[in-house]
């Protein structure tokens, strides 16, 4: 059983994010956490309060306003929605609410977790950022434990596909989710190498194999020739029912491997679930 937290934006959850995370938290029999983000900075503003019948200013949200009280009456019944949306799928859960930044309360609360469930459009700003929104790249960057963006639609999981480039991140992240998820441990596993060589050019592939062989009874090795980003973009674009695993985004050596364009086009455009882990 693992902890799971899933990311909430409190004003407007996403109902294809809930049914994921329910998803997985039936599937590992966990109970999951419903994180219930709330951005007050924007609204914060001096506010007449009285302490011992002495009145003070202080910086906050103004409580005895009308549209303060609408905005909470409205989270209320997103509450109640995870509630209810939990227990109709046979989900025991628990639920949290954050009141500060909302990446920095997420990462403090991931510490403490298995892992996270997040949608990539999750955005606490007034502008369209694109996808992922800034939210969602501050988490992937900065979380203390693994990452599962939920996909726009789902109906199965047939296939998992392991992104290997030969780091150690690649590699924790296959080990990751493996101990995460012995669930899927009867599906088909492909491992995954993008080189402009294409050949599989690792010394390490025996011990792989050897480390596979104990978790997954059917698995292949694939190589792709071209550059990187573009043609692991083209082999993902037509897959579905997969589960697709990277190693780290954004962290020191490993944030090269993304920012040749590999990480943000495949978050934008592939409608399948995504597991990163950093190491």
């Amino acid at each position: 059983m693992e902890k799971i937290l899933l990311a909430i934006d409190a004003l407007n959850p996403d109902k294809n994010a809930l049914d994921f995370a329910c998803y997985l938290a039936r599937l590992t029999k966990s109970d999951l956490t419903g994180v219930f983000l709330e951005n007050l900075e924007p609204e914060d503003r001096p506010v007449l309060m009285e302490a011992d019948g002495m009145p003070y200013m202080e910086w906050g949200p103004d409580e005895k306003s009308e549209s303060y009280k609408a905005k909470m009456a409205f989270i209320e019944r997103n509450i109640n929605y995870f509630k209810e949306g939990c227990t109709s799928r046979g989900v025991n859960y628990k639920m949290h609410r954050d009141h500060g930044i909302p990446a920095d309360d997420l990462i403090e609360e991931s510490r403490y977790a298995d892992f996270v469930v997040v949608d990539t459009e999750t955005s606490f700003s007034q502008q369209y950022e694109g996808i992922p929104t800034e939210f969602v790249r501050d988490v992937l960057k900065k979380t203390e434990c693994p990452v599962v963006v939920a996909p726009e639609n789902f109906e199965a999981i047939d296939e998992i596909i392991f992104t290997y480039n030969g780091s150690l991140s690649s590699i924790y992240a296959m080990k990751q989710f493996t101990y995460l998820f012995p669930e899927f441990n009867n599906k088909k596993a492909t491992i995954l190498r993008v080189n402009r060589s294409g050949e599989w050019e690792d010394r390490d592939k025996l011990k792989l194999k050897e480390w596979l062989g104990t978790h997954y009874a059917d698995y292949l090795f694939e190589v792709l020739k071209g550059k990187p980003g573009m043609k692991l973009f083209d082999y993902l674009y037509t897959r579905k029912n997969i589960f697709l695993i990277m190693g780290a985004y954004g962290r020191n050596a490993i944030s090269r491997f993304f920012k040749s364009s590999q990480a943000e086009p495949i978050i934008k455009t592939i409608s399948q679930p995504i597991f990163i882990a950093h190491y």
